[in-house]
């Protein structure tokens, strides 16, 4: 993670705190604000360590469930953070409370004097304004980017205590890389645990919440024998999608822009619960961008799915498939019965169940190590390239005028209701620190996301959605297809070509071309800020993708031209022809 982002992420830590400090909240609530990120990814306490409260009564004995299955994963005592360690981050931590408390304090008081206290604000309006004052004279103060900048240097510290490795640094010092090797895979993993562990032994020292990504090689094998199958892969794991059952609409671009650069997409979920929104939503994703074929589902917690009418496994494995069948029944009407059916054809092969896997590698089940073996010989087999159809559509362009107004209206009026703008039914207003947030991510040139806020993912996917479905229906053929798998074969990089090209698109016109209206946005204060920014932010996303109508204005024209050449490109690119009718 950049040096800004880290700065950025503490920023808002210390601002948590401190609101926490000005409700009267104590200080265990306070560190726990100061501690965690509001988006719960970025956690100083595996670099500071924890908060040790001595009046909180120490309750583990009356929830005690690990008697029977020992802990898996336990470090050992080298690994571990010290008890001096563990005294002296403890300190740290109360003197870094007691900062924020001073700080707050002194904020608070500047407030009270303008504006009166928080508790006297009467309306919504007049709360918000206050808070937004609030805000602004934290990063004003001085002793705010002090304590920022120690905190900072406390964690760029945590890097001194690697015994092993070297660090590339940028031009201002900050960690950028760390590369490590070693011919003892023990000596390996041990360090490498600094930076993927989430062990509370080791919270004071972990550098998790820091790093980007990972890459690790070596002849990594399991040990039986029969799972000897695969000679050399590349597995790319990324960050949890969530398990929430919570409307989704878009996965993060992070994700979606590598689905082109891999032969296959495995989606790990739970077989003890229906498929939650964040999994339906990668399937939507990959299927309109024509990846369904690169699709397989693998589903941990087999052992655990229970029932008195779940008895064989048979009976198990049937229940988890119905739970697949209903899920992509349930997302024929968004992507259109034809990719729906192929992602239905794949997931009958492509369905793999796990249990048990905390065990030792002996204490497996049998079935398991099966199911293991299958999906390393896809793993390996999936490198191999697919054959191309000889067959290759045509298109006319009728028709995608009214499907691009249609993905442009589903793109801007949820973030309408997002915003506060409008009311829509089933989408909650977002907290104006939210949505300052993400254009503070938009304005320095960060990100395109913050937590679940995603406008370029779901601009990109509105559009690919509705793009997928026109290009469903062809106005020709150089060549009838033999059959439906022929046809998704030639239709299937179409739109993968426009999935990709669109990732461009929205970055340029989402966020490049924007970045002044971004700062501009997130400089907002005062009263009636969190509304003039609302208003700013769809200005921006009506001139990123502007309504288009029957008399859409120059910008639209313009927007749907650029669109109808990504179309174009995609289709002749695949071997098809696209034949312009009319002007677009």
């Amino acid at each position: 993670m950049s040096e800004f982002e880290v700065r950025a992420h503490i920023d808002e830590c210390i601002e948590g705190a401190c609101l926490a400090a000005t409700e009267g909240q104590p200080d265990v609530k306070v560190a726990a604000a100061l501690l965690t990120h509001r988006e719960q990814r970025f956690r100083l306490s595996y670099l500071l360590g924890e908060w040790d409260s001595d009046s909180e009564a120490d309750d583990d004995e009356d929830f005690s469930f690990d008697t029977i299955v020992p802990a898996t994963g336990v470090p050992e005592e080298e690994d571990s953070v010290t008890d001096a360690e563990r005294r002296s981050n403890s300190e740290r931590l109360k003197a870094y409370v007691s900062r924020v408390r001073a700080l707050a304090g002194e904020i608070n008081k500047q407030n009270a004097a303008d504006l009166g206290l928080l508790s006297e604000q009467k309306s919504p309006d007049d709360k918000v304004a206050w808070l937004e004052f609030y805000s602004d004279r934290l990063f004003e103060s001085e002793e705010f980017a002090r304590l920022a900048l120690d905190i900072r240097d406390e964690i760029e510290g945590r890097f001194e205590l690697l015994d092993a490795g070297s660090l590339e640094r940028s031009a201002t010092g900050w960690p950028v890389i760390w590369t490590f090797e070693s011919a003892d895979r023990d000596a390996f993993l041990r360090q490498v645990r600094w930076f993927s562990s989430n062990h509370f032994r080791q919270f004071g020292r972990l550098l998790t919440p820091l790093v980007d990504g990972i890459r690790v090689r070596g002849p990594f094998r399991p040990a039986p024998k029969e799972l000897h199958v695969a000679d050399k892969l590349i597995l790319l794991d990324g960050q949890g999608l969530g398990h929430t059952a919570e409307s989704v609409s878009s996965i993060s671009t992070r994700v979606t822009k590598r689905f082109s650069e891999v032969d296959l997409i495995i989606l790990v979920d739970s077989s003890q619960q229906p498929m939650q929104a964040a999994p339906l939503a990668l399937l939507r994703a990959a299927g309109s961008a024509g990846y369904a074929d690169k699709i397989a589902l693998a589903f941990s917690h087999f052992d655990q799915v229970k029932g008195d009418n779940l008895q064989t496994t048979g009976q198990k494995r049937a229940h988890v498939m119905a739970s697949v069948g209903n899920a992509v029944a349930g997302l024929r009407q968004l992507l259109g019965a034809p990719v729906a059916a192929a992602l239905e054809r794949r997931l009958e092969e492509r369905v793999f169940m796990f249990g048990a896997l905390d065990r030792e590698i002996g204490d497996i089940p049998g079935g398991v190590l099966k199911e293991m073996r299958r999906l390393l010989v896809l793993l390996q087999s999936a490198a191999e390239p697919e054959a191309s159809a000889e067959a290759a559509p045509i298109y006319a362009i009728g028709g995608l005028e009214l499907a691009l107004r249609d993905a442009v209206e589903s793109f801007l009026r949820p973030w309408e209701a997002r915003l506060g703008l409008i009311y829509r039914d089933g989408i909650r207003t977002e907290h104006w620190t939210r949505i300052k947030a993400l254009s503070r991510r938009f304005a320095n040139a960060w990100s395109d996301e913050y937590d679940n806020l995603r406008p370029a993912s779901d601009l990109i996917g509105r559009l690919q959605e509705e793009i997928s479905r026109w290009l469903d229906s062809p106005a020709g053929w150089t060549r009838v297809p033999t059959d439906e798998g022929e046809r998704m074969a030639a239709l299937n990089p179409v739109r993968s070509g426009v999935f990709n090209a669109l990732h461009e698109l929205a970055k340029a016109r989402l966020a490049d071309q924007h970045r002044s209206d971004w700062m501009n946005a997130y400089s907002y204060s005062g009263y009636g800020s969190g509304s003039r920014r609302a208003g700013e932010i769809r200005r921006i996303y009506e001139d990123t993708a502007p309504p288009i109508s029957s008399a859409m204005k120059p910008q639209a024209r313009a927007f749907l031209t650029e669109i109808v050449g990504i179309v174009k490109s995609a289709v002749e690119k695949s071997g098809g022809h696209f034949e312009v009718t009319k002007a677009a």
